[in-house]
């Protein structure tokens, strides 16, 4: 007989429970090696937005069994912590990495690092440049919600001579020239054009927004339409419109459709505004990445994630919902 054999009885239970909890413990392990890893990399992470982004993020991450590892840049521009973000996502594993571009040429080097090393890259809301640096964008066609916004302002003016300002993010961003541009593509004038009687840069901030329009309506007092970059951005100009008693005479519209935004077209600040879904992002990111970890199959290209102008004024011949509509599809704070 030997040892093993003649032992206690219970110590025999003893040995074969610990057999079967290391035998379940190296399942487990052998689980967590498979678990398909995707890193999410965002502008910031206050934004309501980008904080409705993560939520979808994380939502499809749980529904798929991924490990989902987040980062974001500490303000909208901050290329250094997104640069960072990549290489420690590279070293935890992850075989998909989402990301909304701050600077969306200076991250490019850092993009192009992680595909060679294979992992697939996919620009959320924001393309890169040049926009196939990463193997795909899912995003809103963002000169599509500017021609938008665009052509209702013009069919609102209902033939009154413009004189508009453009409260525009920052130079060289894609998602501000594409939405610049749309707007003025919308409403029928060219870069230059005598009616844009003022540009100023607001980097998508309140603050910078009410200084912006503060200075456009010092230059141009007789100002009647003012596209703004995003909604805190028109918050900010609604402010200095109404501190100049002007608020009733200026036609405000944005971009974006968040919570609060669709509040202010409600409440009339915002005559319309063009909405978009960032959790739609980045659920179809998430589950991309999933997809390429478990089969090695990239999704490439573009994929328009939608857009839909935001009103209660409609203006005859363009499509539109009402705030009831946007309130039950918006981002933000409820």
């Amino acid at each position: 007989m030997n040892q093993h054999s003649r032992r206690h009885p219970v110590v025999r239970k003893i040995v074969s429970m610990c057999v079967a909890a290391s035998a379940v413990w190296c399942a487990s392990a052998s689980q967590a090696a498979d678990q398909p890893v995707v890193g999410l990399i965002t502008k910031t992470d206050t934004n309501p937005f980008f904080v409705k982004m993560k939520q979808g993020a994380e939502a499809a991450a749980s529904k798929s069994g991924a490990k989902l590892i987040s980062a974001a840049g500490k303000f909208d521009g901050d290329n250094a912590s997104q640069v960072t973000a990549i290489e420690n996502m590279m070293t935890a594993g992850a075989k998909a990495i989402l990301i909304t571009p701050s600077d969306t040429k200076a991250i490019v080097p850092s993009i192009r690092k992680a595909r060679a090393a294979g992992v697939m890259v996919v620009a959320l809301d924001t393309p890169t440049d040049p926009q196939d640096a990463t193997d795909a964008l899912f995003a809103t066609d963002n000169f599509k919600a500017g021609v938008l916004i665009g052509k209702y302002a013009k069919a609102a003016l209902n033939g009154k001579p413009a004189k508009i300002a453009t409260l525009d993010l920052a130079p060289g961003v894609s998602v501000g020239v594409l939405r610049h541009n749309g707007f003025l593509e919308g409403f029928g004038v060219k870069e230059g054009d005598p009616s844009v009687v003022c540009s100023q840069d607001t980097r998508g901030d309140q603050a910078k927004g009410q200084t912006a329009m503060e200075n456009c309506l010092q230059k141009s007092p007789d100002i009647n339409v003012v596209y703004t970059i995003n909604e805190p951005a028109a918050a900010g100009a609604y402010r200095a419109l109404k501190a100049a008693g002007k608020d009733k005479s200026v036609m405000i519209v944005s971009i974006d459709g968040g919570c609060e935004g669709v509040r202010n077209v409600k409440a009339g600040s915002i005559a319309a505004t063009s909405q978009q879904y960032p959790l739609k992002m980045a659920a179809l990111g998430v589950d991309a990445g999933v997809e390429y970890a478990k089969t090695g199959k990239k999704v490439s290209g573009y994929q328009d994630t939608g857009v839909t102008l935001i009103t209660d004024k409609p203006m005859s011949g363009i499509d539109s919902k009402d705030t009831k509509f946007g309130l039950d599809n918006c981002w933000g704070n409820k």
